[in-house]
C-alpha cells in the first residue's frame, strides 16, 4: 500500500498550490479520502474529506471557500486545490485513506511566506 503526495513547495501569501495524492495497493474506489496538516508545534488537523464516490466533502472551517477536494478513481489519486493561501496554512499536508483499513501518506511540506 502507497500514498505519494506531491505538489507542495514555496508560495507567497494569495497564492496558490495543487497537492496530489496517488494511491496503490488497495481498492482506491472504495476508501474515503482526507487531507490533514500538521503545523510545527501542532496537533494534526483534519482539512478536507471526499467520499468514495466523489459526491460528498466536508471542509474545516478555517479553509472553507479556499480549498476544494477532489478525486478521480480512475487514476486513483486525490487533490487538495488551495487558493488564497494564508501564511497559517503552512504545514505538513498528509493524505489519508480510511474504510475498513486506515492509510497515511508521508507527507508535502506547503510554506506559505513572502
Amino acid at each position: 500500500v502507497q500514498l505519494v503526495e506531491s505538489g507542495g513547495g514555496l508560495v507567497q501569501p494569495g497564492g496558490s498550490l495543487r497537492l496530489s495524492c496517488a494511491a496503490s495497493g488497495f481498492t482506491f474506489s472504495t476508501y474515503r479520502m482526507s487531507w490533514y496538516r500538521q503545523a510545527p508545534g501542532k496537533e494534526r488537523e483534519l482539512v478536507a474529506t471526499i467520499n468514495s464516490a466523489g459526491g460528498s466533502t466536508n471542509y474545516a472551517d478555517s479553509v472553507k471557500g479556499r480549498f476544494t477536494i477532489s478525486r478521480d478513481n480512475a487514476k486513483n489519486t486525490v487533490y487538495l486545490q488551495m487558493n488564497s493561501l494564508k501564511p497559517e496554512d503552512t504545514a505538513v499536508y498528509y493524505c489519508n485513506a480510511r474504510a475498513y483499513y486506515v492509510y497515511w501518506g508521508q507527507g508535502t511540506q506547503v510554506t506559505v511566506s513572502s
